[in-house]
């Protein structure tokens, strides 16, 4: 007789039957499907975002094709943050009042400080460079 009984039809059924479950489980946490995802996460170059009156005193805007938000204080002072989820390098898409949403795995963060508000995101937002050049918005590093 064998140290190591065979295993019944039943157990080597109910085993295979597991594994596609089990793997179905590792793709549906680890993958986002067709979430964008961001090559960086803050601009490389000057990016010009428009007339200087796209964000107006009091108000933050999400720009979305170049992954930065923008805080306008009521004293009009700029503050610009990247929009890429830290945790899962995510583009965020979507800005409720002056909260970010990361569409990937639900991270809020304080669109005008970059501060988390929400997990699994553990690290803010990286802060961007903005100013007024000619009356344009223009983020990201001096040319």
């Amino acid at each position: 007789m064998s140290a190591h009984p065979t295993p019944s039809r039943r157990t080597l059924l109910q085993g295979a039957a597991a594994v596609p479950v089990a793997g179905i489980g590792l793709t549906a946490c680890s993958a986002t499907g067709n979430l964008p995802r961001a090559a960086s996460a803050t601009p490389t170059a000057p990016v010009d975002l428009g007339p200087e009156a796209e964000v107006a005193k009091g108000e933050t805007k999400l720009f979305r094709k170049e992954r930065v938000v923008v805080t306008r204080a009521a004293d009009g002072a700029l503050t610009a943050h990247g929009s890429v989820c830290t945790h899962g390098r995510c583009a965020i898409s979507k800005l409720e009042g002056t909260t970010l949403i990361c569409p990937c795995h639900g991270s809020h963060f304080d669109a005008t400080t970059g501060e988390v508000l929400q997990r699994p995101a553990t690290v803010p937002l990286p802060k961007v460079p903005v100013r007024i050049e000619g009356g344009k918005l223009i983020a990201g590093p001096e040319a």
